[in-house]
């Protein structure tokens, strides 16, 4: 990629579909400008993706954890820090996800299916998996994979 060639971000999705199912999906941010983020800086590719209000939370999950089956509370980003962590939607898809790679969560509105609703996560390996969370005020899309370009 040269410096004038906008950049591709990949990032996975957890999406819900219209039958209320979680699944994942890889995506790719690819709508970026470039600009200085303010004034007196140089310029560099800028992609906004949410305005909202925001909270930002980090988590530490232990080694070993696995967590119940659940969705997301309400849209969100997530960051994996250090360690390594995975995400398993209701149609069977498990990924597994390390530092530099990027995860949207939004499965709200799913509907039991066999006891599983929205997603399982955990850990993988002897490490804590450390994740940044920055969950957003919006109402989550249902029936649309990669809602963000």
């Amino acid at each position: 990629m040269s410096s004038e060639s906008p950049p591709a971000v990949s990032y996975w999705h957890v999406w819900t579909d219209a039958d209320g199912v979680s699944h994942q999906s890889r995506c790719e941010l690819s709508e970026f400008h470039k600009a200085a983020i303010q004034p007196t800086a140089a310029p560099q590719w800028i992609g906004e993706k949410t305005r909202s209000d925001a909270a930002v939370l980090v988590t530490v999950l232990p080694p070993g954890w696995t967590g119940n089956w659940h969705e997301n509370p309400r849209p969100q980003w997530i960051i994996p820090l250090s360690g390594r962590w995975f995400v398993e939607t209701m149609d069977g898809v498990r990924v597994e996800m390390g530092p530099g790679e990027l995860s949207f969560g939004e499965d709200q509105n799913t509907r039991p299916v066999g006891g599983k609703r929205g997603h399982l996560s955990g850990t993988i390996g002897p490490e804590p998996a450390v994740l940044m969370l920055v969950q957003f005020e919006t109402a989550p899309t249902v029936g649309q994979a990669c809602r963000f370009r």
